[in-house]
């Protein structure tokens, strides 16, 4: 993946391209040129040219890092308030049963905060703050588990077929009196 979580260039990697475009503006300023300064610095032509260009108009802030290149769609405070809303579960919104789904996440977004966000920037937010995706586990609400604890004691044993022993065999699966199993098992 090109960049960490979809989400752009990391703290650290903004830094380091940042530092690369101030070392091209001190090699332009000696008088290097272009095609020098891309090759010292293993970058393109093209993008020493626009660094060029940029610190000739602007100067130095012109090269500095201007942070990431996009905000988050819900703030640490509004993600807090999303959390406490997932808490309550799917039934205090109206939902029949107890499961969440990127679709559900999507729409309290929309009537909580009047966002909209796609599906898989929510999976990504989501995971980013330490959700993780879970199947549910398909059982009933009513479920006894000691009738099914019982039925698996009792009625499995009956209906399950017995196993096969196994017995001597043969090494060779096409035939048992081959070459080969008569010299290793006389």
């Amino acid at each position: 993946m090109r960049y960490p979580q979809g989400g752009g260039l990391t703290a650290e990697r903004r830094v380091f391209r940042e530092h690369i475009r101030m070392q091209a503006a001190e090699l332009s300023a000696l008088g290097h040129d272009n095609a020098a300064v891309a090759k010292e610095l293993r970058v393109s032509v093209r993008s020493v040219q626009r660094w060029r260009q940029a610190w000739e108009y602007g100067g130095t802030p012109a090269l500095e890092s201007k942070g990431p290149a996009s905000r988050p769609k819900l703030s640490e405070a509004l993600f807090e308030v999303l959390e406490q809303e997932l808490a309550k579960g799917p039934v205090a919104h109206g939902r029949p049963d107890q499961t969440w789904t990127l679709v559900r996440i999507k729409t309290l977004i929309g009537r909580r905060f009047h966002k909209s966000m796609t599906l898989s920037a929510i999976a990504q937010m989501l995971h980013r703050h330490g959700f993780s995706h879970q199947v549910p586990a398909r059982r009933a609400i009513e479920r006894n588990q000691e009738a099914v604890t019982g039925w698996l004691k009792e009625t499995w044993p009956r209906v399950e077929t017995p196993r096969r022993r196994s017995g001597p065999g043969c090494a060779s699966r096409t035939k048992p009196a081959s070459r080969w199993a008569q010299s290793r098992f006389p």
